[in-house]
């Protein structure tokens, strides 16, 4: 590179910083001077007059009163942006931009090219003159979606047409340009190299500056209902998506908050992985959430399948997984609800003192009198009203129960005050002589407020109506929340129901084994448990009888790990999220809950929206790991040689084999004394929990942290994690313990295997016990080491 270049582009830099240094301490005087004036609207609301004899009094303090309101917000929103950009603005000011273009209109074009340099954040100098794009901004796209030449971007208005003449990229540290070099495509080997071979954290980083061309169709698509994103491990799916997140923001700015935004992910530790990249991006976090939180909250009396449960325990055949996860159900279960509109709804009688007040027979009555234009809902709101007025006609035959007399005379008097709302009570002179009246008399004393009674008959009467209208309200509170329809009960008949609508025979089921299940679902639920896959038509159903439409405000919702989910599942997401735009991103090779399931998936749930609006992106080149890593993890899936390793060398995997267990945790703390003097994130992978605490309790090693549920927080250093707690995050060294047939000996255990292996970013250690897995016996050997 030219030494004038670096001396052209330092001056720059330095012009860039030195006005950035100035706008920062502008800025903090801004911030010091708001807090001043927040402080003296504060303390003038004691110069606030309240008239409130006249109108004309009340009108001017009510005037006065919302003049200092908006003062004061005023204020608050001055000192909320200016700390905002003097945030943005310490961040940026050690990398103020990391790319520079120079285009024209045309190649014809014989003005002078505009130069336009690009970071994470717009700035402006004092003359509104920007000295640093946004990457979010239309003209950033010509950095990442072309080379030198023409070409084509799109902005607000439309397609914009370019001819660039430079593409200079910058490694800036601690505001000095460490490396400068030009290329003809967006994003340098060189930039990306230095990106990847730092050491992983237990946070994501934002890596904007090495967005590739792909990645870019994937952030700034706003077109598409459904962008469906297929990606190899470590391809960037998830860094891609969370800029793209960041990029709807700034685009819809005003229009769409991150509210309005939901991540589900595969678990909480990826949450806590992934949480500071859109901030430091400068966007608030989306809501993120699992599928089992969102599920799982909506039934706080059931427990709902865990993670843990859902990967160790088999508590279904693949053959009724597939039926239950299938569009076909998700059908299944809409038909069998529509029949709902003309019988078989499962009620509850109201039950009132050990009696039914309302029987479900007659609340079926009122249910089924409507017309068969009733939709379910309005069925439902109609019997709720119908229910109340038949509640508050109860009311008067209740007054004469032996019950309420008793209850009546029994008060206390604080149950009586409470009623009455009064200390003291007057009752007619005919009255006087009544037994009760006087004890209640010289119990309640002179109290500061009494209310008065024309006799004691009006009394009763007002404490009876009281005691009624009191014991109703449960089965006031039961019908406005429709406690009087029997969910589970339905949900049994559903099941039991589902082979007249359901083809059996398309999912090699027989009558027999449908009902044998249906019998294990009845006695988990009778003990409170549902499965996920249960949870999820359980929760269709119910929406469907009682017209729940969803969460209508949410814009966008993003699903990470997809090949975990089945068909029903997403097609009940689309369903609860009506309004939304959806992005699906995963691996289907990692697909280590639904297996051979997840194979069309991608068909299956973009049959959910219109063909035109359904757009994909298939991303086969890794990043994460090393070219070797890469190499020997895609022989160990059928089919994985289409994934492109990106040339970053690094060692060949090694495989170690013990005689025993006790030599292979030998064999263990030696590579994790090795492997703590060579990098900073070291995963130790099992493949089970129970594993995992073994192994924990035979280390005995205090540095290293056992991970058992993914509530926890991801350490530093060594951590022991399950398999199915490890995926979306990545490692520098990985060792994957007991790589061998105890543990990875079933065919249907090979996407699990690949899993593990690939968060690998640096080295890759397998321990076995005897002999390695034979899922490595379509790698070739030359691919890695072997030592016994």
């Amino acid at each position: 590179m030219d030494n004038q270049i670096k001396i052209d582009e330092t001056q720059y830099l330095n012009k860039t910083l030195k006005a950035m240094e100035k706008s920062l301490k502008t800025t903090a005087a801004e911030i010091k001077r708001t807090n001043k004036h927040i402080d003296t609207v504060s303390q003038s609301w004691g110069d606030v007059r309240l008239k409130t004899d006249t109108y004309s009094g009340i009108v001017e303090t009510a005037a006065s009163i919302r003049q200092q309101q908006q003062m004061l917000s005023e204020r608050e929103n001055s000192k909320t942006r200016a700390e905002h950009r003097f945030t943005t603005l310490t961040q940026q000011i050690d990398k103020p931009y990391f790319a520079r273009i120079d285009f024209s209109e045309s190649a014809t074009d014989s003005g002078e090219a505009e130069t336009i340099y690009i970071g994470l954040s717009s700035f402006s100098d004092d003359n509104n003159k920007f000295l640093v794009y946004d990457w979010r901004a239309p003209v950033a796209s010509i950095y990442y979606d072309g080379g030198i030449g023409d070409v084509t971007y799109l902005t607000p208005d439309g397609s914009q047409r370019a001819h660039v003449t430079l593409k200079r990229q910058f490694q800036i540290e601690d505001g000095v340009i460490v490396t400068l070099f030009d290329t003809e495509e967006a994003i340098g080997d060189a930039m990306l190299m230095s990106a990847l071979s730092g050491e992983s954290s237990t946070k994501m980083k934002s890596i904007v500056t090495t967005i590739q061309k792909e990645q870019n169709k994937i952030i700034r698509n706003t077109a598409a209902d459904l962008l469906f994103v297929q990606g190899a491990a470590g391809s960037g799916k998830t860094a891609a998506v969370l800029q793209r997140v960041a990029y709807l923001l700034y685009r819809y700015r005003g229009k769409l908050t991150s509210g309005q935004v939901v991540l589900f992910s595969p678990n909480q530790l990826f949450n806590d992985y992934i949480d500071n990249v859109l901030p430091e991006l400068g966007e608030q976090n989306m809501v993120q959430m699992t599928f089992y939180q969102y599920a799982s909250r909506r039934l706080p009396k059931m427990a709902v399948e865990t993670l843990q449960a859902r990967f160790e325990e088999d508590q279904t055949s693949s053959t009724i997984a597939l039926a239950k996860g299938s569009l076909a159900m998700f059908d299944a279960v809409t038909a069998y609800a529509q029949h709902l509109n003309r019988k078989d709804l499962k009620l509850r009688s109201l039950m009132f003192r050990g009696e039914p007040l309302i029987s479900k027979t007659r609340i079926a009555e009122i249910y089924y009198q409507y017309n068969d234009n009733y939709k379910l809902s309005q069925r439902l709101d109609a019997t709720r009203d119908t229910l109340m007025r038949s509640l508050s006609a109860r009311i008067g035959s209740e007054m004469r129960k032996d019950w309420v007399e008793l209850a009546i005379e029994n008060l206390s008097k604080q149950e009586y005050d409470t009623l009455v709302g009064a200390g003291k009570v007057r009752v007619g002179d005919d009255q006087e002589n009544d037994a009760a009246s006087r004890t209640r008399q010289a119990q309640l004393g002179d109290g500061p407020k009494a209310r008065e009674f024309a006799s004691e008959k009006a009394e009763r009467q007002f404490l009876s109506r009281q005691i009624v209208t009191q014991a109703l309200k449960p089965l006031a509170r039961q019908i406005r929340r429709g406690s009087f329809l029997n969910i589970n009960a339905q949900f049994v008949d559903l099941l039991r129901q589902l082979p007249n609508y359901l083809d059996l025979a398309q999912f090699d089921l027989t009558l027999s084994e449908w009902q044998q299940h249906v019998e294990t679902v009845i006695d988990n639920l009778k003990n409170k448990q549902l499965s996920l896959t249960d949870t999820t038509l359980y929760l269709y159903l119910y929406d469907l009888i009682t017209g729940k439409t969803g969460e209508r405000d949410i814009r966008f919702l993003f699903i990470d790990e997809i090949q975990d989910y089945t068909p029903f599942q997403l097609a009940f997401l689309k369903f609860s999220f009506p309004r939304a735009k959806f992005t699906v991103l995963g691996d289907l090779n990692q697909a280590i809950f639904t297996k051979d399931n997840a194979n069309n998936l991608s068909r299956d749930f973009a049959k959910l929206f219109d063909s035109d609006r359904v757009e994909r992106v298939n991303l086969t080149q890794t990043y994460r790991s090393t070219q070797q890593i890469t190499d020997f993890t895609k022989y160990i899936l059928k089919g994985g040689q289409n994934i492109e390793a990106f040339n970053r060398s690094g060692q060949k995997p090694r495989v170690k084999l013990s005689p025993n267990e006790a030599d292979m945790l030998h064999q263990l703390q030696q590579q994790l004394t090795e492997y703590s003097q060579q990098h900073d994130t070291t995963a130790i992978i099992t493949k089970t929990l129970a594993d995992a605490q073994l192994l924990s309790e035979q280390l005995q090693d205090t540095s290293v942290t056992l991970i058992q549920s993914e509530n926890q927080r991801l350490a530093q250093g060594t951590i022991i994690v399950p398999s199915y707690l490890a995926k979306g995050l990545e490692f520098d060294a990985v060792i994957i313990w007991h790589a061998d047939n105890t543990r990875y000996g079933q065919d249907s255990e090979r996407r699990l295997l690949y899993t593990v292996a690939s968060r690998a970013m640096h080295s890759l250690t397998l321990l076995a016990e005897k002999q390695v897995s034979c899922l490595l016996d379509h790698v070739p050997e030359k691919l890695y080491e072997v030592e016994s």
